[in-house]
């Protein structure tokens, strides 16, 4: 039986940034915010933010995300974040000197839940150091609330990991002032390796997010803030100009994988089964496809179920952050949905060479 595997990431090959390569060894610069990485930002700033606002190139998401809390943290002592997230949040917010206070999800969307929030941040007051949403699976938020925070002195850093390449409806992301953080790991949808962008409506901001990526070194090459070495290579640069090149074919790929699988999921009557989607708005580019299990099972059925179909699947996020030793003290609202979205929780798979009858096949089998 043919294996069916969770991920089968498609960074560009050499065709595709051999000229890119060809102008570093003309250029004979190699890093510190060369060409390609200026004509990189300039490109990504134009082609999905309207040349609104800036953008930031990071040697990877984590980094950006630490980079910017520690750029827009107010004095307190709580990163307010949910449980239901990657590693790389809380531990960001470690590393900034703040302690991780876990707030409930919502069970429908799987994000914070904005509600149980506002009573959080009333009760922590000027503890509350940052707030740090996580955008689940590349959905989008709601970014009008998470501005008025920012109206009111609280400073908010998106983890959007997953999310480049959604689209937004009904809100002008150019207007938001806090920070979103973009992974280019080579398993997201826009994958180069290893990589990611800081983005924000708040120029000023990403002046300083950029000055800390360098050392936190001013015009004269003079550590003026707490910095260090968060840059991309020329080389990394390259791989991405050649992803931006192809990036709307490899959108509209994992938009119809997306499609194979709501018809698969309505031809096998999941829904009548017990099974449901994530209640997610804007137009996802799919890393992996997000599902939960019937309430009366439990994922690890269904992970053993189709590993002797030869299907792999995985259970983002579980457990969640709160069940792992590293942060299993942390305080914390209580986590009533995440306790039960992580027990049912699946992630199917999606790479670009996946076939309709591959979906199909996956499907069914959690039917069967």
């Amino acid at each position: 039986m043919e294996l069916i595997p969770f991920l089968k990431p498609k960074v560009v090959t050499r065709p595709y940034y051999q000229r890119y390569l060809d102008e570093i060894d003309a250029s004979r610069l190699y890093t510190n915010n060369g060409p390609l990485n200026k004509r990189f930002e300039a490109r990504i700033l134009q082609e999905y933010f309207r040349c609104e606002g800036d953008v930031v190139t990071v040697s990877n998401a984590t980094i950006g995300l630490l980079l910017a809390i520690s750029q827009m943290k107010r004095p307190g002592k709580y990163a307010l974040m949910p449980s239901f997230t990657f590693p790389a949040t809380p531990l960001s917010t470690i590393w900034c000197g703040l302690e991780p206070y876990y707030v409930d999800i919502d069970m429908d969307r799987w994000c914070m839940d904005e509600d149980l929030l506002e009573m959080t941040l009333k009760k922590l007051g000027d503890e509350a150091a940052v707030v740090v949403p996580y955008a689940t699976f590349g959905t989008q938020l709601d970014l009008n609330y998470y501005s008025s925070l920012i109206k009111r002195g609280i400073p908010v850093v998106i983890d959007a990991a997953s999310s480049f390449g959604t689209t937004m409806e009904q809100q002008d992301i150019t207007r938001f002032e806090g920070a979103m953080v973009y992974s280019f790991h080579a398993t997201k949808s826009f994958g180069i390796g290893e990589g990611g962008i800081v983005y924000s409506g708040n120029r000023e901001l990403i002046q300083r997010i950029r000055c800390a990526t360098n050392f936190g070194f001013n015009e004269e090459r003079v550590s003026s803030q707490l910095g260090l070495n968060g840059k991309i290579s020329e080389y990394t640069a390259a791989i991405g100009l050649a992803t931006l090149d192809v990036f709307s074919e490899k959108i509209r790929i994992r938009e119809k994988i997306g499609e194979w699988y709501k018809k698969a999921w309505s031809d096998y009557k999941l829904e009548e089964a017990g099974w449901r989607l994530q209640a997610a708005t804007g137009k996802i580019t799919y890393q992996f496809y997000p599902l939960l299990c019937p309430p009366e099972q439990e994922n690890i059925y269904y992970v053993n179920k189709l590993r002797a179909s030869a299907i792999q699947v995985r259970t983002y996020f579980s457990p969640p952050c709160h069940r792992q030793e590293m942060f299993r003290l942390h305080p914390r609202t209580s986590l009533t949905a995440t306790e039960e979205i992580s027990r049912r929780i699946l992630s199917l798979p999606v790479w670009e060479d996946i076939s309709q009858e591959q979906v199909d096949r996956i499907v069914r089998s959690l039917g069967e």
